[in-house]
Order: C-alpha cells, then sequence, then structure tokens
C-alpha cells in the first residue's frame, strides 16, 4: 500500500506563488512516476506534472515555464512550485503515485489539496 498526503495549498493573488508538498509512505522505493494532476470543477482530471526517472520531467503545456516539480529521494517527497498563477489554475491538487507490475500499473492518490487563486 502506498499512501500520500498533500499539504500547501490556499488561496493567493492573480500573479502570486504557492508551493504544494506530497510526502509519500509505504510500499514505495522512489519517487520516480510521481506526479501531480488537479481538477477544477466540471472539469477532468489533468497532468500538471511528471517526475518519470531521475532526470526526466513532463509539464502539461498550460502550465509550462510557471510551475516546477522536484523531490527528495531520501524523503520520499515531491513538491510543485507554482509561480505566476492564474485564476485558470483554481482546482483540487491531487498527488500521484503510479507503481507498475510489468505493463499493469496501480495509481495511488492523496486526498487533494485546494488552490484558489483570485483575480
Amino acid at each position: 500500500q502506498v499512501q500520500l498526503v498533500e499539504s500547501g495549498g490556499g488561496l493567493v493573488q492573480a500573479g502570486g506563488s504557492l508551493r504544494l508538498s506530497c510526502a509519500a509512505s509505504g510500499n514505495i522505493f522512489s519517487i520516480d512516476d510521481m506526479a501531480w494532476y488537479r481538477q477544477a470543477p466540471g472539469k477532468q482530471r489533468e497532468l500538471v506534472a511528471a517526475i518519470t526517472s531521475a532526470s526526466s520531467r513532463n509539464y502539461g503545456d498550460s502550465v509550462k515555464g510557471r510551475f516546477t516539480i522536484s523531490g527528495d529521494n531520501a524523503n520520499k517527497k515531491v513538491y510543485l512550485q507554482m509561480n505566476s498563477l492564474k485564476p485558470e489554475d483554481t482546482a483540487v491538487y491531487y498527488c500521484n503515485k503510479r507503481i507498475w507490475h510489468g505493463v499493469r500499473f496501480d495509481d495511488y492518490w492523496g486526498q487533494g489539496t485546494q488552490v484558489t487563486v483570485s483575480s
């Protein structure tokens, strides 16, 4: 089992910054294949940023250049630094860990943290 706990959400004005944290515990050996997703009301959950390997990061098009994902493998923590926030970044942000079993995988999710950006 994997447990993920997010923190760091809140209310911020447009143009401001927030830093989200995700602490992972349980049956997890690295922070590879960890990601941040978000879901706004009435919209599908979307990928924000992902750590796919020690040297590889992926970002959603809408956050490129503004958000940065990083991690602490020793302490099994992942962070999302969000700068130049826009009202359209308002959503519940979820931490995700994907564990592969050959060609199949299990996805684990945190409880989510609310980010609200006011205009």
